[in-house]
């Protein structure tokens, strides 16, 4: 124990000697540890952040799309191609199901939203008064439309923040006033609480505008709806009895193929698998600079070799062992990648707190553990070959190098 201390000690002091040269050499692993454990950190936050949305949404909440959810969370293309489109006829079906206690039919418009100060190009989402409540929304000033503004056709809309704030300067300046949206003009009656999203494609509602459905058919003629989002009685019904009597509704009109009723389990099954697999290629590039810092650890090592070959000799002369000089550069590179991970590490953390103020990264232990188990492999593995160099070298021929 007392010789391994020793070897470190004297690696150690070597380090210090040359702390230029020590710190570009750990300079590969340091960026690569802080690169796939940063990434490691934006996916798990990118997790956390998918289940609180998804978890708003509540397991009462159920969703009938076109196109046929497959295996994994995926959507048939083919049968998405040639997606259907729902009516009020369907509204009023599903509406008189037992179990079902609110409906929200859903279509969308991208527009040019236009106040009296600026121009913004947005979406509006055309529902009903249901929308907020299955979707988990709040309101910060004003109110929700209703169920009068909808059977009214009620110009009215209620504006997510980030729009608001582009459209009237601050957010709170936009209650009862009013914009227009493709040379119509409707009046804010409520002002959304931040609800976040928008990363990574999915939809940015703080950027979005809401209107009632029946409002909408100015700018869809054809009544028709992309979508249908409905919240179902969970005490006395379970998801299975109610999915079973809306497919049992639709398939009175459509083909089986042609829609899906998902639950939010599902869309949340999809999403993680989509950024997971995207998380995983992203560390897996990053680790290439990992083994870029292993190489250069050996190239430094070798040259170190070069170095104190001379001094290898004379060790070897008055009775080191081939071990001894073997274990003193593996012992080396092992330090310079261990140096290199810590530092990594610390600037990941750092990092991290920063990112925490607008998104919920964190360090899990794992990925800790990873870096600090990776690290110390590389610097073995990439120290083994010029530390057999070393030992293997010759005493006589080592002393008369110069």
């Amino acid at each position: 124990m007392n010789y391994f201390i020793f070897i470190v000690k004297a690696a150690i002091e070597d380090f210090k000697k040359n702390k230029t040269q020590t710190f570009l050499t750990s300079l590969g692993i340091l960026i690569g540890v802080f690169s796939v454990v940063i990434l490691t950190a934006l996916g798990l936050g990118l997790k956390k952040y998918i289940d609180d949305q998804f978890a708003q949404l509540g397991k009462n909440s159920l969703f009938i799309a076109p196109g046929k959810l497959i295996s994994g969370g995926s959507f048939n293309a083919a049968s998405t191609f040639q997606s259907i489109k729902f009516d009020n006829r369907d509204l009023t079906k599903i509406r008189k199901i037992k179990g079902v206690i609110e409906i929200a039919p859903i279509f969308s418009k991208q527009v040019v939203a236009k106040s009296f100060k600026k121009t913004e190009d947005t979406t509006i989402i055309f529902s009903s008064e249901a929308f907020f409540s299955i979707n988990g929304f709040n309101i910060k000033n004003g109110r929700f439309f209703n169920k009068s503004d909808i059977d009214k056709k009620s110009k009215v809309v209620v504006i997510g923040p980030k729009i608001a704030e582009k459209l009237f300067g601050q957010a709170d300046l936009a209650l009862d006033q009013k914009i227009t949206a493709s040379n119509v003009n409707f009046k804010i009656i409520g002002v959304l609480e931040s609800k976040g999203g928008g990363g990574f494609g999915g939809p940015d509602y703080d950027n979005y505008i809401f209107s009632p459905y029946t409002s909408g058919y100015i700018f869809n003629p054809q009544k028709n709806f992309s979508r249908i989002a409905l919240k179902f009685d969970d005490i006395n019904f379970s998801v299975g009895e109610i999915k079973e009597l809306i497919k049992k509704e639709m398939l009175k009109r459509y083909d089986e193929d042609s829609f899906s009723i998902i639950e939010p389990g599902d869309i949340l099954q999809a999403v993680n698998s989509i950024f997971s697999v995207l998380n995983m290629v992203l560390v897996a590039i990053a680790s290439i600079s990992l083994l870029v810092g292993g190489i250069g650890i050996m190239n430094i090592m070798f040259v170190t070799v070069t170095e104190k070959t001379k001094e290898i000799g004379i060790r070897r002369a008055i009775g080191a062992r081939k071990n001894d000089i073997l274990y003193q550069f593996i012992i080396e590179s092992t330090i310079l990648s261990v140096l290199g991970g810590a530092m990594g590490l610390g600037l990941a953390f750092l990092t991290t707190l920063i990112l925490q103020k607008f998104f919920p990264a964190y360090i899990d232990v794992n990925s800790v553990l990873l870096a600090l188990g990776v690290s110390s492999a590389i610097g073995i593995f990439f120290g083994v070959f010029p530390a057999k160099k070393a030992s293997d070298l010759s005493p006589i021929e080592a002393i008369r190098y110069e």
